[in-house]
C-alpha cells in the first residue's frame, strides 16, 4: 500500500513524464499511464493538462491504490519505470564567441558589469543593458567581460543571439529556451515541448550554478524577460541598441572612443610603423572614425588613404560600411548586394552561387569578410551585421533595380529547395511524396539517413528564410515544397516551434494555391503534426480535420487515411481512447479502398500494420481485445525485420498480458523487446521495460 506522501511523487512524475513527450518514450510513458487510469475507475478520464489537475488526479490514483493492492502494484512499477524522466547529466557550457585580441578603455563599463556581479544575493535578478549605437562595441564589449570573469562563473557561460530579420522574425522565447537546455545539457528528446515546461526545467537548471548569461542584440524588454532568472548565481548581461524599457536592470551605456584610446586601438590594430607614417592624415582618420571601433578596425589597414570626414556626416560606422564597399571588386560588390537582400542565417559559397551565379563565390566572400562586410560564423560561412545588410539592400535596390533583385532572391529559394529535397529524400527514404522534384533530384548522397537530417538542421535557418521570402514574393508552390521537405526534420530532429511559422506559411500557400487537393491536405497534416508536439490540441484537431476534407476532395486515400490516422494519435495523447480506436478503425478502411496503381499503395501493407498495433493501444481497458491486434501487427513487423517497431510493440503486448494477469507471457515478450532495443541503442526506452520486468517477475 502507498504511503499518502506519494501523491507529492505521483504529481512529480506526471508532471515529468507530461514535459518529456518530445520523444516517443516520454509519449509512451504518457499514454500507459493513461490506460493504467482507465483500467482503475473503469472508464476513460480527460488527460491533465496542468499542475492543478495533475495533483488531483495523483490524489485519486493514490486514493485507489490504497483500496487495491493489486492496482497498487501497477502503480508502483509505472512510477519506478518514470521516476527519472526529464534528469539529465548537466553540461558546464562555454558558448561565449572568442574574445577580440586588441580591446581597449571601457574602464567605467567594466567596473558597472563587476558591481552587478559582486552584488549580494537578495531576491533580485543580477541583469545588466549594455546600450549604444551599432559598432560601437557593445557585444565585443560583453564578450570581453566574459572571457575575463570565467573564474566568476564556474558553471558556465551561455550565449544567445536573439537578431532577427525583424522583430517579427527573431526567435521565440520556446525556441531560445530549448537552445539553452542544450547548451546545459539536456538532450534534444527530451526537452519539453511547452513553455511553460521549458520555463521550469530552465529555472530549475539554473537554481544554483554560477553563471553567465549573454543575450546580444536585444530588441525588446518582452523578448529578454522569459529567460531572466532570479537565480543567486547567475548573471545575465543584455546587449541593445538602446535601454530597453520595461526590463528593470542596470543600464550601461557604451559611447565613443576618446582620442587617446582609438589612437592606442589603432596602433595595436596596425602597428607603430604604420601609425607613424601616417601621421599626417591621422586627425582626420580619427575624425571620420568618431571613435567607432568598427570604423576603426576596418579604416586601420587604409591608414594612408581614408579620406577626410564630410560636411553632414554623423554614423562613423555607416560611413566605415560605405567605404569598405568602394574598395570592393565589380563582382564582390554584386555578390554584396545581391546577399544582403535577405537577411539568411549563414551564407557559404553554394548560397553565394546561386544568387549571382558567381563561379568564384569562396573568393568572392573572402574578399567581402576581408572588408569586414561580413562577419566569419563557426562553420566557415558567413552572416551580415544587420547595419551593413541594410546598407547592401539599399545598394541592390538603388543599383540592380527591383527585378534583378526578385531574380537573385528565386534563384537563392530554388538552390535551397533543391538542397532540401534531395536532403529530405535521404533522411525519410520510404515516405511517400508529393513535390515534384523528389522524383527528379532523387535521394542526396549522405553516409546515413541521421548525416542527412543533420545537414537539414544545419540549413535550418536559411531553409526558413527561404519560406518567409517565397511567402512575401507569393511564391506559393516553391513555399510548400519546402515545408513538405521539412519533413524529415519535423520527425526526427523536433524543434517544432521553431518550424511552426513555416507550416503556418505553407497552409496559407496551399490554400491560395492548390486549395481541396492533396498538396493542401499534406500542409494542413505537417501543421498539425507541429502543433500536437507543441501541445496546441485543439488547432491542431482544426488542422487535421481541414487536411482530411482536403484529401477527401482530391480523391487522395492515402493522404486522408494519413490525417485520420493522425487525429487517432491526438485523442491518444488525450486519453480519449474510444475515439482513438474509431479513428483507427477509419483509417484502416480509407487504406482497404486503395486499390492497384493508386498512389500510395506500396505503402499500405506496413500503414495497416502500424494501425493494428495504434488499436491494440487504444484498447489498454480490454486486454485480450488488444492481444488480438497486437500480435497480428507484431507478425507483419516481425516479417519484414523491422526491430524497432516490433520492440515496441511487444512492449505494449507485454503490457496488455500483464493485465490479463499472464506475467510468463509478458515476460518473454519483454526480453525479446530488450534485447531488439538494445540494438537500435533506444535507451530512453529501458528503464520502462526494466518496471515491466519486475512487475512480471513479482
Amino acid at each position: 500500500m502507498l504511503d499518502p506522501l506519494s501523491i507529492s511523487a505521483v504529481t512529480a512524475v506526471l508532471g515529468a513524464v507530461g514535459a518529456s513527450m518530445a520523444n516517443e518514450a516520454g509519449r509512451w510513458a504518457w499514454e500507459s499511464v493513461g490506460g493504467l487510469t482507465r483500467r482503475a475507475f473503469g472508464r476513460e478520464v480527460p488527460a491533465p493538462t496542468g499542475a492543478a489537475e495533475r495533483e488531483q488526479l495523483a490524489g485519486r490514483l493514490v486514493a485507489r491504490a490504497q483500496a487495491d493492492p493489486a492496482f497498487a502494484l501497477e502503480l508502483s512499477a509505472w512510477l519506478n519505470g518514470n521516476a527519472g524522466a526529464g534528469t539529465y547529466r548537466p553540461a558546464v557550457p562555454r558558448a561565449l564567441p572568442a574574445s577580440v585580441r586588441f580591446f581597449t578603455d571601457r574602464r567605467e563599463a567594466l567596473k558597472q558589469l563587476d558591481q552587478e556581479a559582486d552584488r549580494k544575493p537578495d531576491g533580485r535578478p543580477r541583469v545588466a543593458v549594455l546600450h549604444g549605437p551599432e559598432g560601437i562595441g557593445t557585444s565585443t564589449l560583453a564578450v570581453h567581460w566574459g572571457a575575463r570573469e570565467i573564474r566568476r562563473f564556474p558553471d558556465g557561460q551561455l550565449y544567445l543571439d536573439l537578431r532577427g530579420g525583424a522583430l517579427g522574425t527573431s526567435p521565440t522565447p520556446t525556441a531560445l529556451l530549448r537552445r539553452l537546455l542544450l547548451d546545459l545539457g539536456m538532450p534534444a528528446d527530451t526537452v519539453p515541448l511547452g513553455l511553460d515546461d521549458r520555463l521550469t526545467a530552465y529555472r530549475t537548471a539554473l537554481a544554483d550554478r554560477r553563471l553567465l548569461l549573454v543575450l546580444d542584440h536585444a530588441q525588446s524588454a518582452a523578448q529578454v524577460l522569459p529567460l531572466v532568472t532570479s537565480a543567486p548565481g547567475v548573471c545575465t548581461v543584455v546587449v541593445a541598441r538602446r535601454p530597453l524599457t520595461g526590463l528593470d536592470a542596470v543600464g550601461v551605456p557604451v559611447g565613443p572612443l576618446s582620442g587617446k584610446d582609438a589612437t592606442r586601438l589603432l596602433t595595436e590594430l596596425a602597428g607603430r610603423q604604420a601609425v607613424g607614417a601616417a601621421k599626417a592624415t591621422l586627425p582626420a582618420l580619427l575624425a571620420r572614425c568618431a571613435g567607432s571601433p568598427f570604423a576603426l578596425r576596418a579604416a586601420a589597414p587604409y591608414l594612408a588613404t581614408v579620406p577626410a570626414p564630410r560636411v553632414g556626416e554623423a554614423d562613423a560606422a555607416q560611413v566605415a560600411v560605405e567605404d569598405a564597399y568602394g574598395r570592393l571588386s565589380p563582382e564582390a560588390a554584386r555578390l554584396y548586394r545581391l546577399g544582403g537582400l535577405r537577411p539568411w542565417a549563414a551564407i557559404g559559397p553554394e548560397l553565394a552561387h546561386a544568387v549571382g551565379e558567381f563561379a568564384d563565390a569562396g573568393e568572392l566572400l573572402a574578399e567581402l569578410a576581408e572588408q569586414r562586410l561580413l562577419e566569419p560564423q563557426r562553420d566557415g560561412r558567413y552572416r551580415y551585421r544587420p547595419m551593413v545588410r541594410a546598407h547592401a539592400e539599399q545598394a541592390a535596390v538603388r543599383q540592380d533595380g527591383l527585378a534583378a533583385g526578385a531574380a537573385a532572391v528565386r534563384r537563392a529559394v530554388e538552390s535551397l529547395l533543391h538542397f532540401a529535397v534531395r536532403a529530405d529524400h535521404a533522411a525519410l527514404p520510404q515516405r511517400w511524396h508529393l513535390g515534384p522534384l523528389y522524383r527528379e533530384l532523387g535521394r542526396g548522397e549522405y553516409e546515413s539517413p541521421g548525416a542527412a537530417v543533420a545537414a537539414l538542421s544545419g540549413e535550418l535557418g536559411n531553409l526558413l528564410e527561404a519560406v518567409r521570402a517565397a511567402g512575401e514574393f507569393g511564391w506559393h508552390d516553391l513555399v510548400c515544397q519546402l515545408v513538405e521537405a521539412l519533413w524529415a526534420l519535423q520527425l526526427k530532429a523536433a524543434g517544432h516551434d521553431l518550424l511552426l511559422p513555416a507550416l503556418r506559411a505553407g497552409v496559407r500557400s496551399a490554400e491560395a494555391f492548390a486549395p481541396g487537393t492533396d498538396l493542401a491536405g499534406r500542409m494542413h497534416t505537417q501543421l498539425s503534426f507541429a502543433l500536437v508536439e507543441s501541445k496546441k490540441y485543439d488547432e491542431a484537431e482544426t488542422e487535421l480535420m481541414a487536411a482530411a476534407e482536403a484529401d477527401r476532395a482530391a480523391g487522395h486515400l492515402r493522404g486522408q487515411a494519413t490525417a485520420v490516422e493522425s487525429l487517432g494519435l491526438l485523442r491518444l495523447r488525450q486519453w480519449r481512447f474510444t475515439e482513438a480506436y474509431d479513428c483507427f478503425e477509419e483509417a484502416d478502411r480509407l487504406l482497404g479502398g486503395i486499390t492497384e496503381g493508386d498512389r500510395g499503395r506500396a505503402d499500405v501493407p506496413r500503414a495497416r500494420a502500424l494501425l493494428r498495433r495504434h488499436r491494440g493501444r487504444a484498447l489498454a481497458s480490454e486486454p485480450a481485445r488488444a492481444v488480438e491486434q497486437l500480435e497480428l501487427a507484431l507478425s507483419w513487423f516481425r516479417e519484414h525485420g523491422d526491430d524497432y517497431n516490433t520492440a515496441r510493440t511487444l512492449t505494449n503486448l507485454a503490457e496488455a498480458r500483464l493485465a490479463q494477469g499472464r506475467p510468463a507471457e509478458a515476460a518473454v515478450a519483454i526480453e525479446e523487446a530488450l534485447v531488439l532495443l538494445g540494438r537500435e541503442n533506444a535507451a530512453l526506452h529501458l528503464p520502462f521495460l526494466h518496471a515491466l520486468r519486475e512487475r512480471a517477475s513479482a
